[in-house]
């Protein structure tokens, strides 16, 4: 298939074109940017939800509850769900697919699971191209699931318009994402779980914490208790979201979130190509030597970096 025949098919709103540019895009194929440039005109502006929180906090549950109440109002919805890829084979479990099968099979809903591809946010460069895709078919919420992994999370924060962070009672996680930072990012705390045992505690724990939180403008962060496995609560979560939508527009905090968000990106790629461009083959000897000098004691770590420094200097 010709790049014209994909994007006509894809604007004529073909979910096997949608498909397979997503799949382009992921695989950072050659093709993928010219068809990245020609969507671009095509962006509405979707709202971009991030899910994140602590591994098991079942937010794929929230997810897959969120989008029924969303379609409830015909908007359609794509999500995104971001695994962890593994740090032996590169590749990544992809789960959260399997777990939302049934929303999976509405044709106003498209589900994509992808690999972090090592970023450390929990967000590739590609989930986030992906998102633009998704927003120039239409779609008029993106969900975007990040996988748990605490401290590094924080990119979901530039990435979408509104950051859902979900907790849960058991085994200190909630007390443990608040050592990790999670905390500060928020602007709506799910307590999911909450008809287990110590979920009042942790409940008023969040509370406590967020009252320590700078102000961050006019918007409290809300703590809402869920039991998203049966439903309960999600009709509450769902109520805060168009609230804090109303909110930001009201403010005109989407216009400048989306500005910082193309912000970071240039940024981002910049820094990217800089590395590549730096990290020659006979730079990358060079660092091997350097090593071998350190852990054979023939020289300091501080005296290998100012030769480093000495050498870029004199370049």
């Amino acid at each position: 298939m010709t790049q014209a025949e994909l994007l006509q098919r894809f604007f004529q709103g073909d979910r096997r074109a949608l498909a397979r540019l997503i799949t382009l895009v992921e695989n950072q194929n050659s093709r993928a940017e010219p068809l990245l440039d020609q969507i671009y005109g095509h962006l509405k502006g979707a709202y971009r939800v991030g899910i994140t929180g602590p591994p098991g906090a079942g937010k794929s549950t929230v997810v897959d509850r969120l989008v029924t109440f969303y379609r409830k109002t015909g908007r359609t919805v794509g999500v995104i769900a971001v695994d962890p890829t593994s740090p032996f084979t590169g590749g990544a479990l992809l789960g959260d697919r399997v777990r939302m099968e049934d929303i999976g099979l509405d044709p106003d809903v498209f589900i994509r699971s992808m690999a972090t591809r090592g970023s450390l946010g929990g967000l590739s460069r590609a989930a986030q191209d992906v998102a633009d895709v998704l927003d120039a078919f239409g779609k008029e919420v993106i969900l975007m699931e990040t996988v748990g992994v605490g401290q590094s999370e924080l990119d979901i924060m530039q990435t979408a318009d509104a950051t859902v962070v979900v907790l849960v009672p058991e085994s200190g996680d909630s007390v443990q994402a608040m050592k990790a930072g999670l905390m500060e990012i928020g602007d709506i705390f799910v307590l999911n779980k909450s008809d287990h045992q110590g979920a009042d505690r942790a409940y008023l724990e969040i509370l406590s914490v967020l009252k320590l939180k700078p102000a961050r403008g006019e918007w409290n962060p809300p703590v809402i208790q869920t039991v998203a496995s049966e439903g309960k609560g999600i009709d509450k979560l769902y109520e805060k979201l168009e609230a804090f939508r109303t909110f930001q527009e009201e403010k005109n905090i989407l216009k400048e979130k989306f500005r910082r968000r193309v912000e970071e990106r240039i940024r981002r790629y910049l820094e990217e190509q800089i590395l590549k461009q730096y990290w020659t083959k006979e730079r990358e000897t060079r660092f091997r030597r350097a090593l071998e000098d350190i852990l054979d004691r023939k020289k300091s770590l501080q005296q290998v970096l100012a030769e480093f420094e000495k050498g870029k200097q004199g370049e």
